[in-house]
């Protein structure tokens, strides 16, 4: 039996051309895809790159002021500052001076209700004229 032309469907007309423009449109969305990746993980790059630009600027930074702050804390710097604001600091007489020795927490008395001694001296004994 032999077949018209004029039987055939449109689908089985345009098959190959509906395939063609199908992996057209595939290939070109993946491309599109791939030049977008790419595109972000160059963004990504960049912004890793400036984060540690500004991490190495911060620890930078922190040293500097700690190297400060060594140099504000020394005695001479105190010192110097107590001289120069005229507040007529002294440094302690060694009998002005009260050490408290720290008993280890196995040594302490149990608590008993609450109430605590911190010191086994009487406050008279600890303020010096």
């Amino acid at each position: 039996m032999v077949r018209n032309k004029k039987n055939h469907t449109a689908a089985v007309r345009f098959g190959p051309a509906i395939k063609a423009v199908a992996l057209c449109l595939f290939l070109g969305a993946s491309g599109v895809g791939y030049v977008w990746q790419k595109e972000q993980i160059n963004a990504l790059n960049e912004r890793r790159r400036q984060n540690e630009n500004r991490l190495e600027h911060l620890r930078r930074e922190n040293e500097r002021l700690s190297r400060v702050l060594a140099a504000l804390q020394s005695p001479t710097e105190i010192e110097m500052r107590i001289r120069q604001l005229d507040l007529g600091l002294l440094a302690p007489q060694p009998e002005q001076v009260v050490r408290l020795l720290e008993t280890p927490p196995e040594a302490e008395a149990p608590d008993t209700h609450g109430l605590r001694l911190y010191a086994a001296q009487p406050l008279r004994t600890l303020v010096h004229p």
